[in-house]
């Protein structure tokens, strides 16, 4: 793509944006920036929503002032990153990123052609929009005039419904590679199609997205995880292959021979996305904090522990039921758990849940709930496992009830804290994860 050093300058007429479509304290903020002589400008996703007609998640803001210039102004606020220094202001539960302009360093074509190049350079207006990783994300908007500034053709591709890298792709690419995941999450999300040359690039440089650290890929991915449009998403990375830079354990899966009998781990895979979709929108409507990340991402593994453990078919109790979960949990650290750095009690809650699965699907075929499994301190969230894997079968909406999950949730966490701090007590209600009263530890009889 074309970057000029004249902005387009879309004036109010010709666009939806008013003031009082901004965060109250957004606005604060980006005044008393100007009130002391700073520049300030709303940037990226704020204003891509905003003239979409959508709401903001974010309300993320560029300046011309110094780090330290904006901590003097803002006491309610930190100083936050590594590769680039961003200031975070508190605002009652929430946080407005106030970040300086940075330079178009990255693009010296005598610089580091490192992965994640260092960039703690500060720049201008147009030399921050050339920093951007996506057009739709590089306006800027300002409060003065009421006016988008745009330096990166960003308005004529969301009119037109496109998503395409600033700059040249490749290059875009090699330096981060996370832009990749970017970019399909943003067309996913909108419903854009993505620029060819882009597109290309994607596809050609899949598989550099494994030179990130586990740790940002993780997040990128948690992200699409909770968004409501991980179908949308799951298509595109599939399709260009990103998928399995986050799941390696599934390149040998979904292209594994299947039996002509059961259903395509690909095929379960989408169904899965769809229910998980269906969650994160549920959440959205009634404002809770949705299903628990160690939750979604077994979801997302099920295809995978059904074709390399024959998951839904196994029929084990007691000590082989445990000898099962641990064989389960070695391979999802080896397979899993390091690729993406997840913490030890999210990879066991993850095992708890899929290990339980097959149970939980005989009991609720047979309306059968003894009573020692209802006193397991799990049973909870096995079940709402159990019945979301049924809508996905079925297609029939299990009966989401996500404030009284999320309790129960919070509730757990607060026990492990307890436990480990050496001050909580072992509650009576609930037996060890493998075991029960009668048949005693790990399901051995007494």
């Amino acid at each position: 793509m074309t970057i000029s050093n004249e902005p387009g300058i879309i004036t109010t007429d010709d666009h939806p944006i008013r003031h009082h479509m901004i965060d109250r304290d957004a606005m604060k903020v980006l005044r008393i920036l100007r009130d002391n002589g700073y520049s300030g400008y709303l940037v990226g996703g704020g204003v891509r929503d905003l003239y979409l007609g959508k709401a903001p998640k974010d309300f993320d803001i560029s300046t011309d002032a110094r780090p330290g210039q904006i901590r003097k102004l803002f006491r309610n606020s930190r100083t936050i990153g590594r590769r680039f220094r961003l200031v975070q202001v508190f605002f009652h539960g929430k946080e407005i990123e106030v970040s300086t302009l940075r330079s178009l360093s990255e693009f010296d074509l005598d610089g580091p052609e490192a992965v994640l190049a260092p960039n703690n350079t500060y720049g201008s207006l147009a030399e921050d929009a050339q920093r951007r990783d996506l057009t739709v994300n590089g306006l800027f908007y300002e409060i003065e005039n009421n006016t988008i500034i745009d330096y990166v053709g960003g308005i004529n591709d969301l009119d037109k419904g496109i998503v395409q890298f600033v700059g040249e792709p490749e290059r875009r690419i090699v330096r981060d590679p996370v832009r990749m995941l970017r970019a399909i999450r943003h067309a996913g999300r909108l419903g854009f199609t993505i620029a060819p040359e882009s597109w290309q690039a994607i596809c050609a440089n899949h598989d550099k997205l494994t030179l990130c650290p586990p740790s940002r890929i993780r997040d990128e991915f948690l992200k699409d995880l909770h968004s409501g449009s991980l179908s949308e998403w799951l298509a595109l990375a599939l399709e260009s292959e990103l998928f399995f830079g986050i799941f390696a354990l599934y390149k040998d899966t979904l292209f594994k021979k299947e039996d002509p009998k059961e259903r395509p781990y690909r095929e379960q895979l989408i169904s899965l996305a769809q229910v998980i979709d269906r969650t994160a929108l549920l959440a959205k409507e009634t404002k809770t904090r949705g299903l628990a990340n160690d939750f979604l991402l077994a979801m997302v593994l099920i295809p995978w522990a059904n074709a390399k453990f024959d998951l839904i078919r196994q029929r084990l109790k007691g000590a082989a039921a445990f000898r099962f979960s641990k064989i389960l949990r070695e391979a999802l650290d080896k397979e899993l758990g390091v690729q993406l750095n997840l913490r030890r009690s999210i990879r066991q809650e993850m095992v708890i849940l899929l290990s339980n699965l097959p149970q939980f699907l005989r009991h609720q075929e047979n309306n059968s709930w003894p009573k020692w499994i209802k006193k397991k301190s799990y049973f909870k969230s096995c079940l709402l496992f159990c019945q979301l894997y049924s809508e996905s079968l079925t297609g029939e909406q299990a009966d989401l009830k996500l404030p009284s999950f999320k309790q129960e949730h919070q509730r757990q966490e607060t026990a492990k804290h307890s436990r480990s701090n050496g001050r909580g007590k072992r509650r009576k209600t609930f037996s060890p994860a493998f075991s029960s009263k009668k048949s005693g530890i790990f399901g051995l009889k007494k």
